[in-house]
This record gives structure tokens, sequence and C-alpha cells, in this order.
């Protein structure tokens, strides 16, 4: 069962997405709010799979209760849903942590997914992957942002192979089949490979990768 829970302002969406979620088999809402400082307080003790969050609300902001969220639950994952679809949104939406974006003008069946793809696979754009990269690399270029390569990470030829499946949207479950190790193993690759590259999340990764020229836009 994915444990859901629900933030946003706008009662009647979030009420609307409530009945939704109810009808999709193995998905249980275990919280729904419109306050982002509630919904941490929650979130301290409460086990959470995949967190909706819209980003423009009172008090405090998606982007920020993203950030917090993800000091004191790491292992939630994050789903963006908000009307913003702009290069700076979707900078910020991969900077705070967020494992992927679906916007409310999306049709209602891809939602389902969109929330099984981020607990699967880590991340999710409602979207082709590709567009969201290179929207991601000429916005940094536009606002002269660099990343910093100071300390030198050296990744192997295994967590290349990984970041390229990854960037076909292949699952850990697929990616372990296709090399002949468990998912298990797989999960532990990639969470090292985050560690290393010292990203939020997996798209982080794959900008890390195409910057240090371990993989390029092709793979994509």
């Amino acid at each position: 069962m994915i444990k859901v829970a629900l933030v946003d302002d706008h009662q009647l969406f979030r009420k609307s997405l409530s009945l939704l979620l109810s009808s999709f088999e193995g998905i249980e809402i275990i919280h729904d709010t419109n306050d982002g400082l509630a919904f941490l307080k929650f979130a301290e003790t409460e086990v959470i799979d995949v967190v909706l969050l819209d980003i423009q609300m009172p008090i405090l902001d998606g982007y920020e209760v993203c950030k917090r969220l993800k000091l004191i639950n790491p292992e939630a994952k994050i789903l963006i849903i908000s009307q913003l679809t702009s290069k700076e949104a979707i900078h910020q939406i991969m900077e705070c942590g967020a494992n992927g974006f679906f916007t409310k003008n999306s049709p209602p069946e891809l939602l389902e997914s969109a929330i099984r793809n981020v607990v699967e696979r880590d991340y999710y754009f409602d979207v082709e992957l590709g567009a969201v990269i290179r929207e991601a690399i000429l916005w940094e270029k536009k606002v002269h942002y660099n990343l910093d390569l100071t300390v030198h990470v050296s990744l192997t030829a295994r967590e290349i192979e990984i970041i390229k499946m990854a960037c076909i949207e292949m699952s850990s479950k697929e990616i372990g089949d296709k090399l002949c190790i468990s998912t298990r193993t797989v999960e532990k690759h990639r969470k090292r490979i985050m560690e290393k590259t010292a990203s939020k999340n997996f798209i982080g990764v794959i900008l890390y990768a195409l910057k240090t020229n371990a993989i390029s836009l092709s793979d994509i």
C-alpha cells in the first residue's frame, strides 16, 4: 500500500484530488491539509511514501516545505503539483529536492502512474525527461549557475550504466533484470550515486553526469 499525503491550500482541489486518489488501487491517503507547518509536524513521526505538494501556499511555500521535509523524512518522495511551468519553477523544483512535477492541467488519469513512478523510479515529470533536463541546463546558463566541481567525483562504469538506464526511465527492477543483479542492489547503487554527487534527487544525478561528461544528451 502506497501511503500518500496531500498538501494544498485550495480545499476544493484537495478534496477532489482525495476522491480521485481513493479510486486508485493500492493507494491510501493518510493526511490531508492546507498547512505546510502542520504537515511537517505530522511528517516527523509518520511513515509517508509520497507527498503531493502545491507550491503556492501561505505561511510556508512548497519549496520550503520540500526542503524541510527532506531533512526530517528523507525517505518520503515528493511530487509537486502546480500550475507553474516556467524554466525557473522547474529548476527550483529540482533544487529543493522534489522527485517530480505534475501540472494541474494534466489528465487526471496520469496521476496514478506519476505516483507509482516516483516510488519505483525515484522521479517523474509529465513532460519528456530530456526536455526537462535541457530546460534546466538552459536556465542555469542564463543565470550563470556553475556546478561546483572542487571535489572530484569518480563514477564507476556500473554507476554510469545505471544512470544511463535511469535516463530512459527504467525502474530499479528493470535495471536489475537487465544487469542480472537484485533490485535491492540497484537501490544501493542509486543511493550511493546520489551521495557521491551530493544530489537531492536522481534528476540532480543526471544533471551532474551531463555536466561532467559522464553521459551525453543523446543518452536521454
